[in-house]
């Protein structure tokens, strides 16, 4: 499984946008030395709080600051640009970090973006799949491609550069409540970014919703892999789960009222609450009904089982970014999260455990046998100083009490 962060970014209004930029910069160098996966990070255009226009601006400065972690946008909003440019400037950036680049692509997430570059929202969704057909042709065909599109046209077009990977980047498609992410997933034969995991009803029926992307290539002659399958949600981690909340309930729930409710007029109701009132909606109802994991790592441990167990499987989880916390807890967080829970489902904690518990049951054998070779090697000693005619060592006539812990 592995394991990253989905940076919209989020970032109260009215901030100082250039050192919202280098936090963010520096939470990838962090993630990175902790040996994170991936990082994958947004675009958007309007509202406020989500503030970087271009991912691969984004990506190709912090590749130049990391060694390892791969980089990913997260998402392009396709109908917002020529195909042919986006896949020129993946391939290229692929090339500049050496094959760590990913291509995460979305219909569009802000209705505010889509209107003042005069995009109907209701025609996004359709043209995010015909321009990733694009640009994954272009990807992967050596010339002559020739589209008439709704929104775009190529004739005889090729790239000069085809990207680094081979056949080509990855390719994720974003993934909400709808069945239309799984569907564009099928008919791409692509992987998945579930990012709206968090909301209402996200986390529900995850099983089904992947049998709709299994479904939907097959009947487009694809396959979908659940290995590409990552799923987001809100993350925080501390010593307890009090501390957890403690830390994030007044970060998060200004995000929730001030972002989601007051900015985006989102109309966050909980089926088991109707008529809720707004000041109700926080983050401790996010987390007790599932759509964050804020506690102790062996908390966030079982959490990730269930929703395994619950989804069939998937590749991947992202945490959502946030600044939720003050920033020396937020760092912590991401710390806990790789000394202890992701290496529980990446193999590496097991031949340790297993070695302890072997050590442990064969102890009283094992230190037996420890003992006796202390004590062979003190008579050797003590013969060989009496062989060279001298008299033995203090240390050769050490009493055995002396070396039992």
């Amino acid at each position: 499984m592995k394991f990253g962060i989905f940076m919209a970014p989020f970032h109260r209004a009215g901030e100082n946008p250039t050192l919202c930029f280098e936090r963010d910069l520096e939470l990838i160098e962090w993630l990175d030395r902790l040996g994170f996966d991936e990082a994958f990070i947004g675009e958007h255009h309007s509202s406020g709080w989500e503030i970087i226009p271009s991912p691969e601006i984004f990506m190709a400065v912090a590749a130049t600051r990391t060694q390892r972690i791969m980089l990913g946008s997260g998402v392009v909003s396709v109908p917002y640009h020529h195909p042919f440019n986006i896949a020129n400037r993946f391939a290229f950036l692929d090339h500049l970090t050496h094959g760590r680049v990913m291509l995460g692509c979305g219909p569009g997430a802000l209705s505010a973006d889509a209107y003042m570059l005069g995009i109907d929202t209701v025609t996004q969704r359709n043209r995010m799949v015909e321009g990733v057909k694009a640009i994954i042709r272009l990807f992967t065909e050596d010339g002559g491609v020739t589209v008439d599109g709704s929104y775009f046209k190529l004739n005889d077009a090729h790239l000069q550069v085809k990207p680094y990977q081979k056949p080509h980047l990855p390719i994720f498609v974003a993934s909400t409540i709808s069945p239309s992410g799984m569907v564009a997933a099928g008919q791409l034969g692509c992987g998945v970014l579930s990012v709206a995991a968090f909301a209402h009803g996200g986390l529900d029926g995850l099983l089904k919703r992947w049998e709709v992307a299994e479904e939907t290539a097959a009947e487009n002659g694809k396959t979908v892999n659940r290995d590409d399958w990552r799923i987001v949600l809100p993350m925080h981690l501390a010593e307890s789960k009090k501390e957890a909340l403690d830390d994030v309930r007044t970060g998060a729930n200004l995000w929730i009222q001030d972002y989601f409710i007051k900015t985006l007029g989102a109309k966050i109701q909980f089926e088991e609450y109707p008529g809720q009132p707004e000041a109700e909606m926080t983050l401790d109802r996010m987390v007790e009904r599932g759509g964050a994991i804020v506690g102790t790592p062996d908390e966030a441990i079982a959490r990730i089982r269930e929703i395994a167990q619950a989804s069939g499987g998937f590749g991947g989880i992202l945490g959502l970014a946030h600044e939720w916390a003050p920033r020396e807890n937020t760092l912590r967080s991401y710390e806990l999260f790789a000394r202890y829970v992701a290496p529980q489902f990446q193999g590496s904690v097991v031949p340790i455990e297993n070695s302890q518990r072997w050590a442990a049951a064969n102890k009283e054998m094992l230190f037996g046998k420890s003992v006796a070779g202390i004590l062979t090697a003190m008579n050797d000693y003590k013969e060989h100083r009496k062989a060279e005619g001298h008299k033995p060592s203090e240390i050769a006539d050490q009493p055995l009490t002396r070396i039992r812990p």
